[in-house]
């Protein structure tokens, strides 16, 4: 995925109907697989990006990657008391309001009101955070003294900062291509797929260890109280197969994410992820990515079992233009190692709003390439965010970004084109006019390229028809069939451990096998544990004699 931020306005549809989609159940009251932050700010979970403390991603230990978190002996020393974990405060605690007192007042001659409610333990509480605080702040001093972004830029860019700007940083999980939070997790149950490179967890394997919450180093995996198990983004893959855009893009109302497939060399993961110096890591992962266009590369991906149509999707994948044509999107914190798979372009448009407080044309290309240097939002933060501190790649993006501006400038308004435009960029007229499209037009056909499933076992686009497998009977995100109780909507985390919390569904007999045949006795449901207790599915089962799981 590539979103382009100089479109981000911070309306959260995203957030809210992604939310709506994958988290209607109790215990996912603080997660969201989908957030807008505002910079400068501290994110979400706060100042998650401050790496000596939370010790996600990789790091480099004489010569070969490790996980920032620790070996497994070390992970196992806190596997019940982990300090590198979040607290629900770094998130913020999750609260509802008190509807029936607003709906079932007696009549007085106050105006009654719906006071808030901690939905942790039911008391009268007082709303100190949210997902995006920052932007409730209206960016205020306190925001910016805690980003850990800002805090390695000096002084004097502090105080520009302040003056000129604040933009909207959508985030979901980076599907990386060397994930850590798959590394670390003691049970196995986080995965990369194989066909299509997403990363999700196998609630039936999940243990509830968190060694993945805390081992990700942009914290978007979350764990749920309610159900012991981990959940995160899972790129909306019943959509994908289907070949439709994920929740978050379709609705998206500024039309700034694209969606598309890249064609990468996996041999050469792990060793673009262990470049010495962090500023060559972007330019590794771009040495990763294939050319769909080189015959060679065409015939070897569908010796291997790729689909045709799966080339024919990453010749015109927007997501491929963005990032190997036009180099305009960059990846978030490379310095992570992961080698992440969400890519932003960077925001211009404060220059242009700068340039007009000032008196001049904003759109004027030389003034306008003259303040991407100083009127911008300085170049060392982005830097910070999207190439380990190296200025160069930012600065080259902006340039084409502003040649493009210039250039479509003259276009509209019938002048004459100077060809030189797009020559000091590294481009030519018509690639300037075909970015301009992509970005600026944005048509939903040229936004999203995604081909459908694809299956040995039957044609492509069956995954469709076989919906998502979220919607089996009492499986997680499902209410029980017949009207919910209202009590499900609003059972606080720490109900009664004595009994089952309202509105839970009641335990359902296992089947005998699971999909794949292999043989379930013996174990639970987790989704149905009131938190009493240590459930018999929580650890496996000693082998028996034949080998195979008890």
């Amino acid at each position: 995925m590539v979103m382009n931020l100089d479109k981000c306005i911070g309306c959260h549809t995203c957030s809210v109907t992604c939310k709506q989609t994958w988290t209607n159940r109790a215990g996912t009251e603080y997660a969201w697989f989908n957030n807008v932050e505002t910079r400068p700010g501290q994110g979400y979970p706060r100042r998650y990006e401050d790496q000596d403390t939370w010790r996600g991603g990789w790091q480099l230990k004489h010569g070969r990657l490790v996980p920032r978190g620790g070996g497994r002996a070390r992970r196992l020393a806190r596997l019940f008391a982990n300090p590198e974990l979040p607290t629900l405060d770094d998130y913020y605690q999750p609260w509802t309001y008190d509807y029936d007192n607003l709906l079932s007042a007696p009549l007085g001659e106050d105006v009654p009101t719906a006071p808030p409610r901690s939905l942790v333990d039911g008391r009268p509480t007082a709303v100190t955070g949210g997902p995006n605080w920052d932007d409730d702040l209206g960016g205020g001093p306190d925001a910016l003294a805690g980003d850990p972004v800002l805090s390695r830029i000096g002084t004097q860019v502090r105080l520009s900062y302040e003056q000129t700007f604040m933009f909207h940083l959508p985030r979901i999980c980076e599907h990386c291509l060397n994930p850590s939070c798959v590394a670390v997790c003691p049970s196995g149950a986080l995965y990369k797929r194989v066909e299509d490179g997403i990363v999700l967890v196998d609630q039936d394997r999940c243990r509830g260890w968190r060694m993945c919450v805390s081992g990700c180093p942009y914290k978007k995996v979350y764990f749920n109280h309610r159900t012991g198990k981990a959940e995160k983004c899972t790129l909306c893959y019943p959509r994908i197969e289907a070949g439709e855009p994920t929740v978050c893009s379709e609705t998206c109302v500024g039309r700034l994410r694209y969606l598309g497939v890249l064609l990468y060399d996996p041999d050469k993961v792990g060793e673009a992820a262990s470049v010495p110096d962090e500023r060559d890591l972007y330019a590794a992962q771009l040495d990763c990515f294939l050319d769909p266009h080189d015959p060679a590369v065409a015939r070897a991906a569908e010796e291997s079992g790729i689909p045709h149509d799966w080339v024919t999707a990453a010749r015109d994948s927007p997501v491929r233009k963005l990032i190997c044509d036009y180099r305009v999107a960059l990846p978030l914190h490379p310095e992570y190692r992961t080698m992440p798979m969400v890519w932003y372009v960077p925001p211009l448009s404060p220059v242009v709003d700068a340039l007009t407080a000032d008196g001049f044309d904003g759109e004027e290309p030389a003034a306008l390439f003259g303040a991407i240097d100083t009127l911008r939002i300085p170049l060392e933060y982005l830097a910070e965010l999207f190439t380990a501190g190296d200025t160069g790649p930012v600065e080259a993006a902006l340039c084409r970004l502003a040649a493009m501006r210039a250039h479509m400038r003259r276009v509209n308004l019938r002048e004459p084109r100077d060809p030189a435009l797009a020559r000091g960029v590294g481009m030519d007229e018509d690639g300037i006019e075909a970015m301009y499209r992509l970005l600026a037009l944005a048509k939903y056909e040229e936004r999203y390229v995604v081909p459908t499933g694809y299956s040995h076992s039957g044609p492509a686009g069956a995954a469709a028809e076989a919906g998502c497998s979220l919607e089996a009977d009492g499986g997680p995100g499902m209410y029980p069939q017949g009207p919910p109780d209202a009590d499900a909507f609003h059972a606080p985390l720490g109900a009664p451990l004595g009994g089952p919390p309202p509105g839970a569904v009641p335990p359902q007999p296992a089947p005998a096998t699971d999909p794949t045949g292999r043989s379930l006795r013996g174990r639970v449901n987790l989704l149905d544990w009131n938190g009493e207790g240590r459930p018999d599915g929580l650890f496996p089962r000693r082998r028996e004699s034949g080998g195979k799981d008890a």
